[in-house]
């Protein structure tokens, strides 16, 4: 039996329905910010319980414009994790500012404890990122910020419908950010992502920013970009957006299992699991002894494991110019060394979860 990390195949088997809204779509030719984008805005924003939501063509668009139309310009500090994908810190990156790491706790996300310690006079915003579907703590992200006057945009690419105490990501701040790529647990069939914000002025810069600075074809407000969600894909997006609750509700259900099972194993250590957060699990992470020889051994087996990540993007060739370098985040090397992820997405089998699980067994009796 093969465990595959990639559903989308099982996901889009059964998509007539879609496959003849995109052919009524085609016929209409409104390509370009057409009806199915603003409708996908609105549903979307009505999701998450914000005010509005800007369609861009990538969740590191959406982080890059969120960050540039609150005003931060080349030289300046931005706070961010030191266990994160590139696509955070390559938002901070193009702007010309510097990303400045955190590291972080046992439940992935930027250790709050430690961002006082990362200010500076040139400190001008914080990216905590929500890794995993876990939350970076807001409340604490939210309270440094005000002290210090600090710009927050939350990178949510991997936690949409992730709460602490019933407050979703994304809200917490001015500015949340969101990625539709395909392995989302909401997506698309390309990339695309959204910004959410309550700000009536955020939301009109950003569509400027994502639309060449265009008020409309003739006159340019601003320097903007090309950053549009494409109205193809906000078609996809309408069409699962009513499944997306459902998704992390299964989510949430094979990783519970996932707990009760790996629990049993004494080599195995399931990060803590506050009440407090709801936990979306777009990717079902735990600690393992021996993590290599237990890797490859699912992966023998068919079982499609992943590290997230196996180099820290501070010690990436890109970024050695920003100084950082190995045993300054002694937590998130320590869970470079240690951590393992299984597939746990909507369409797996109750078959396959009892595979993965009965396999890791197997991997440590054969140890002992």
């Amino acid at each position: 039996m093969g465990v595959r990390y990639s559903y989308l195949a099982q996901q889009f088997a059964d998509a007539d329905d879609l496959w003849n809204e995109l052919k009524e779509f085609v016929k209409t030719g409104d390509f370009t910010l057409g009806k199915p984008l603003v409708e996908f805005e609105k549903n979307f924003a009505k999701l998450m319980g914000a005010k509005y939501a800007i369609g861009v063509n990538s969740g590191t668009d959406a982080i890059k414009l969120g960050l540039k139309v609150q005003g931060i310009k080349p030289g300046d500090e931005v706070i961010t994790a030191a266990n994160t994908f590139v696509a955070t810190v390559g938002a901070i990156c193009e702007l010309g500012a510097i990303p400045v790491f955190v590291d972080c706790n046992d439940t992935f996300c930027m250790d709050t404890s430690k961002i006082e310690a990362a200010i500076t006079e040139k400190t001008k915003a914080i990216v905590p990122v929500h890794f995993t579907g876990y939350l970076t703590d807001m409340r604490e992200v939210c309270r440094i910020a005000e002290k210090y006057r600090l710009v927050v945009v939350e990178d949510a690419c991997q936690s949409i419908l992730g709460e602490i105490d019933g407050r979703k990501a994304g809200t917490w701040s001015k500015a949340g950010a969101f990625s539709l790529h395909p392995l989302k647990n909401l997506n698309v069939w390309s990339d695309g992502g959204l910004l959410i914000t309550d700000d009536e002025k955020i939301a009109g810069d950003m569509r400027l920013q994502r639309n060449h600075g265009l008020i409309d074809r003739d006159n340019v407000a601003v320097m903007g970009c090309n950053s549009r969600l494409d109205t193809f894909q906000a078609v996809v997006g309408n069409w699962l957006l009513p499944q997306t609750v459902s998704i992390a509700e299964q989510r949430i259900k094979n990783a519970r299992f996932y707990d009760k099972s790996f629990c049993k194993i004494k080599e195995i250590t399931i990060p803590p699991r506050p009440t407090d957060f709801k936990i979306v699990y777009h990717l079902y992470i735990i600690f393992a002894k021996k993590r290599d020889a237990l890797l490859k051994f699912c992966l023998d087996r068919g079982i499609e494991a992943k590290v997230h990540y196996p180099v820290p993007i501070y010690r990436q060739p890109a970024l050695l110019m920003y100084g950082a370098s190995e045993g300054d985040f002694p937590v998130t090397e320590s869970h470079t060394k240690s951590i393992i992820t299984f597939p746990c997405d909507q369409h797996l089998s109750d078959d396959q979860l009892n595979f993965v699980v009965d396999t890791v067994a197997d991997f440590y009796r054969g140890q002992s």
